[in-house]
């Protein structure tokens, strides 16, 4: 009993990089709980290698994919069968390469550079199977604005950022861009978007994990996104259940999900809410947003119901208010206990980590930005002193000892 245990939690490791091997022995070292095996061979190169080594998940590290690479990928593949989940890295993937390890079924694909966290969370992933009595239900976080131009989407992934990294709630994390209009979020990272809701509307029985993994974009820090188009397209809506499955997949396989949403309701709109969560509303110290904002809290209470509480963010928050204009009391006043909280005015600090298509702590980890976003998004990490050890990438060592 007590080697096939050992076998379960055995992870194979194939690759010629150097650096990446270093890198992922360095990470697996802090725990008993699984026992890494390195084979420092090309996938091309290898026979009965892996067979060998009896694996319970296999990293294969297929370098600069090529059909080469692809047809010897395979191979192994069929050889393991359904027995061993495999885990594909690369430098990078065209489409037509994508498509081609949907076909193979692998437990999941990763494109360096790989962060950490993610190669270990993909490694439990595999080792356990995703099952959502083994992971828990998605923490699922819902951004609306209450008019143009407020800073949803910076709010949204600045959220998505601070959840990622957290010392407390750090995890899987993917945010999710509903603004199939006009979405920002790719830009905002400068990312290649990858989500077309209308190419998925006409294939909803191919959505499955794979499917998925080729919609998503990754940033160089770790985090997710499922980025809709960033060119403007005819503005219809989409059928409820395409919507919902969509979500329903994320949410299959991240443990912290961050919904962008368009200011325009749709007939989805109600369900999503419903099924957040939170819901921020992002609005700004002006007299027509705060009016907006009542109007769209009675609408979220009238549509959706009393039970989804939504609060909100109050964006470019000067707390004296502009001479003349609305003050920090009017807004505490007219929202009581619906306000969230506000987030200096920090336009110098956003518009950079914008056009540098980082996240803002990359910028300025001191920013008041972040500390306001902190107060509202993870209170209980104000609350503690800066310091003491944690585990790699403030990740924890709990996190590999969940696969004993």
């Amino acid at each position: 009993m007590a080697e096939d245990k050992e076998q379960s939690n055995r992870i194979v490791l194939v690759s010629t990089d150097k650096e990446f091997l270093a890198t992922t022995r360095t990470a697996f070292s802090v725990s008993d709980a699984i026992n890494l095996v390195t084979i420092e061979k090309a996938v091309t190169e290898l026979h009965g290698d892996i067979q060998d080594a009896e694996a319970g998940a296999v990293i294969i590290d297929i370098d600069d994919a090529n059909l080469e690479r692809l047809e010897a990928l395979q191979r192994v593949t069929r050889r393991l069968t359904d027995r061993v989940p495999v885990i594909v890295v690369s430098r990078g993937l065209d489409p037509a390469m994508v498509r081609i390890i949907v076909q193979l079924h692998v437990a999941d694909f990763l494109v360096k550079p790989v962060t950490t966290a993610d190669l270990v969370r993909s490694c439990i992933r595999a080792l356990k199977g995703v099952d959502k009595s083994d992971t828990g239900e998605a923490y699922i976080s819902a951004f609306m604005p209450a008019a143009g131009g407020v800073g949803n989407t910076t709010m949204a992934l600045q959220t998505a950022f601070l959840l990622h990294r957290s010392a407390t709630r750090a995890a899987s994390t993917c945010v999710v861009d509903l603004n199939f209009q006009n979405g920002s979020c790719a830009e905002y990272l400068d990312l290649e978007p990858r989500f077309d809701i209308a190419e998925v509307e006409n294939q909803v029985e191919r959505l499955d994990r794979q499917l998925l993994d080729a919609l998503l974009s990754k940033h160089s820090s770790g985090l997710a996104v499922l980025a809709a188009p960033n060119m403007p397209t005819e503005m219809r809506s989409f059928d409820t259940d395409v919507v919902v499955k969509v979500l329903d997949l994320v949410s299959a396989y991240f443990d912290n999900v961050v919904i962008d949403l368009p200011r325009i309701w749709f007939p989805w709109t109600e369900t999503v809410l419903r099924g957040s969560n939170h819901v921020y509303i992002t609005a700004e110290m002006t007299v027509p947003c705060l009016r907006h904002t009542q109007r769209l809290i009675h609408a979220i209470e009238t549509e959706v119901g009393k039970e989804v509480k939504s609060r909100v963010i109050i964006n470019r928050y000067t707390p004296k208010g502009l001479e003349g204009g609305v003050k920090a009391t009017d807004v505490e006043e007219l929202l009581g206990d619906r306000f969230a909280g506000g987030i200096s005015n920090n336009y110098k600090l956003v518009r950079e980590a914008v056009d540098r298509g980082v996240p803002l702590h990359e910028v300025d980890p001191n920013a008041n930005v972040i500390r306001d976003m902190k107060r509202i998004i993870l209170p209980e990490e104000m609350q503690l002193e800066v310091g003491g050890k944690r585990g790699f990438l403030g990740f924890g060592k709990g996190l590999l000892k969940k696969t004993g």
